[in-house]
């Protein structure tokens, strides 16, 4: 088995929640006492929250590369950045590292064309829903149609994350905001949902998106377990 090097702490709920997929996947893999061999540098969040905000995505580049090389130096086989927005900085990793990089919308592409989707919704932060890093790895290699809220839907959807969701808060009332959200778009002939936020999943169990939804999370980390098994 291959190790995994994990990017985490942003936001650490999620990122528990890989730790605990990670090891699921391999236990029901493997079966016995199987867990998964993980390596994990998590960061402090705030700092890549206020870089974020700041527009200074170089410099989260630069600390994502750091993170990056003390996985590997540690002996980790592959990478995991345990997030979908800061993917946007995928590529200062790549440079700094001579490991393979398992992009998370290169994973959730590959999930929704093995399911025979072709239009799909994206909800996440306003950086992951607005800029193409991700939408245009869905749109130009997997051929996909993708969605987005309106403008008011995404800020409200935005700040949900960032107040709430990264923080630990799962409400009764933001549930619902996102279901809505999600109904609304339904007009518009989707035929599936990408929870691209990994906290998404936490907030929204998929069973009750009433399309198939994507969680970002689970197939992240299932892809990881398939390159650490092979």
């Amino acid at each position: 088995m291959k190790t995994i090097g994990l990017i985490g702490g942003m936001s650490w709920e999620s990122s528990k929640v890989y730790y605990q997929y990670l090891n699921e996947i391999v236990r029901d893999t493997l079966g016995g006492s199987h867990s998964a061999k993980v390596i994990l540098s998590s960061v402090d969040f705030a700092e890549i929250e206020r870089l974020s905000f700041a527009d200074d995505w170089d410099q989260i580049g630069n600390l994502m590369a750091i993170e990056a090389q003390r996985l590997e130096k540690a002996g980790a086989d592959i990478i995991l950045l345990g997030t979908n927005t800061i993917h946007l900085v995928s590529d200062a990793i790549t440079r700094a590292t001579n490991i393979p990089f398992l992009h998370i919308a290169e994973a959730t592409g590959a999930a929704i064309v093995e399911q025979g989707l072709k239009k799909i919704a994206l909800l996440g932060t306003q950086f992951t829903m607005e800029k193409d890093f991700y939408s245009k790895i869905l749109e130009q290699d997997f051929g996909l149609e993708v969605v987005t809220p309106e403008l008011k839907d995404r800020v409200k959807l935005h700040n949900i994350i960032y107040n709430e969701l990264v923080k630990g808060v799962f409400a009764e009332a933001s549930k619902e905001a996102c279901l809505k959200m999600i109904q609304k778009l339904t007009g518009q002939g989707i035929e599936g949902v990408i929870l691209g936020c990994t906290e998404l999943p936490i907030l929204i169990p998929t069973n009750e998106v009433g399309l198939p939804s994507f969680d970002t999370t689970k197939i992240h980390v299932t892809a990881a377990i398939e390159h650490a098994l092979s």
